[in-house]
């Protein structure tokens, strides 16, 4: 579930969420397990996009070296792209840090409140679709532009929001097209997801529990296997079509969640 979800617009946190409390019965086992979980199909799903982006990788990776040499954030179009990258991160690193250590874990695992923000935030992405222009590629984003998607991208600490989906939501408000929006939340995504496992090898560390360990492990390579394979599928997508299947699915899920908590 993770590797399907994680870089689509649907939030990949909420539909975990939901497999916690299906297979759970209902009840949450202890959030702290669930956490390094989730956290380790994250990674798995990290290094599905190193992968698929390693030009990008080897680009930004030439960038940090001439930002060294030169000392200058911006005297060539790789260090460019590396301080955009990182840059845009910054608020998202951030706030992370404050969450990890003062936010209860189980608000992330609230279904109420991700019924309502997977409705809310698709309408929201399917407005930013429809308005917005395909006029801008990463390489033509100003650091203010990047620093607002990477602020945006801080909503999505809410669950159900989605980091690619707000990502990608900002993105198109900015005039970037479908296929740029998604390249750049996927390069956001190399930072903030190496954040969360770095987070999720610390939590390992306190759970006394060699079982967890290696189903995070199994986890992570499922995850891997098949994020790759979505990733080329939404681009491909992207390139043809419009954001309107996704927020179709938001709306089906959202309602079909409201009916379950509210209504049945």
């Amino acid at each position: 579930m993770q590797g399907i979800t994680e870089f689509l617009p649907i939030s990949s946190s909420a539909h975990l969420i939901l497999l916690h409390n299906i297979f759970e019965g209902g009840k949450l086992q202890e959030v702290q397990n669930d956490r390094v979980l989730d956290i380790a199909v994250h990674v798995g799903t990290l290094m599905a996009v190193l992968v698929f982006y390693h030009r990008e990788v080897v680009t930004m990776f030439r960038g940090a070296g001439h930002i060294i040499t030169q000392k200058s954030l911006f005297a060539t179009p790789e260090s460019r792209l590396t301080s955009l990258v990182g840059l845009s991160s910054l608020p998202c690193l951030i706030l992370g840090f404050i969450v990890y250590k003062l936010v209860d874990p189980a608000f992330f695992y609230n279904p109420h409140i991700i019924a309502w923000t997977t409705i809310i935030f698709g309408i929201i992405l399917g407005v930013a679709d429809y308005v917005g222009r395909s006029t801008r590629s990463v390489e033509n984003l100003s650091i203010k532009q990047g620093l607002m998607i990477g602020l945006a991208q801080c909503i999505a600490f809410l669950p159900g929001v989605s980091r690619s989906g707000i990502t990608m939501t900002a993105g198109r408000f900015l005039g970037m097209s479908r296929v740029e929006a998604a390249r750049f939340s996927l390069l956001l995504a190399m930072i903030v997801t190496s954040a969360v496992g770095f987070a999720g090898f610390l939590d390992l560390r306190k759970i006394d529990n060699v079982h967890v360990t290696y189903d995070a492990l199994i986890a992570a390579g499922l995850s891997f296997v098949t994020a790759l394979g979505v990733i080329w599928i939404m681009i491909k997508g992207l390139r043809h079509h419009s954001f309107l299947p996704y927020v179709i699915y938001r709306m089906i899920l959202g309602a079909g969640l409201i009916w379950f908590l509210y209504l049945r």
